[in-house]
């Protein structure tokens, strides 16, 4: 325990400074959260969410798991998913994935990890999908670089396809799900430019007409 005090220091440190600029702060914020944006992204230490996009604790709502993945049997995922939009009603989905990302980098190499192996199996799929495409990058970092993009796409397409995002679209609740990648090198934030917003934006075969 003796080696965590620091923790608590940095806490009281913390709590200090924010005190000492609004005095309200603590007791506004314990409130409730009416946050505008979910948070999908990678559980990478480098990556965190609320400084990454400046905003403060209870406007940003965030699940963080390796590789920022969203599989669509993984009832975590749509838990929060589904809390997000159906009960704190925000109206943007953001999948950001991350440059240099080690669960990417892993899912492209054959030596074994463990338990991880099956979650990376998703990453796999989506390398397979698009083979043809990264394996015409002869550059090893660029074809990384890519499929780190490519994972992203995938996710968000994945959470298009839940019943929580197209029942919220058949109300023509706002809600619009979002891919973009960190640069851990730059700070900066990569706009992926798909951005979709209705149930017409997917492919038919993934449509679910709902009550």
């Amino acid at each position: 325990m003796r080696e965590l005090n620091i923790l608590f220091d940095k806490n009281a440190e913390w709590v200090a400074n924010r005190v000492a600029k609004d005095p309200e702060y603590f007791i506004r914020t314990s409130r409730d959260q009416i946050p505008l944006y979910l948070w999908i992204g990678c559980s990478d230490s480098r990556v965190p969410a609320n400084e990454i996009i400046g905003l403060e604790p209870g406007e940003l709502f965030v699940h963080r798991n390796v590789a920022n993945l969203f599989p669509h049997t993984d009832f975590n995922c749509l838990s929060v998913l589904e809390f997000a939009v159906a009960l704190l009603k925000i109206k943007h989905v953001i999948v950001c994935g991350h440059y240099g990302c080690g669960g990417v980098k892993a899912a492209m190499e054959d030596h074994q990890l463990g338990l991880v192996d099956n979650w990376l199996r998703n990453i796999r799929d989506v390398y397979t999908h698009s083979k043809e495409e990264l394996e015409a990058i002869t550059n090893q970092n660029a074809r990384f670089d890519r499929l780190v993009e490519l994972n992203v796409y995938q996710q968000v397409m994945n959470i298009c396809h839940t019943t929580i995002v197209q029942s919220a679209w058949s109300i023509r609740q706002p809600l619009s799900i979002h891919g973009w990648v960190y640069n851990l090198e730059t700070g900066k934030l990569k706009d992926l430019n798909c951005c979709f917003s209705g149930v017409e934006q997917i492919e038919n075969i993934y449509r679910i007409k709902v009550p």
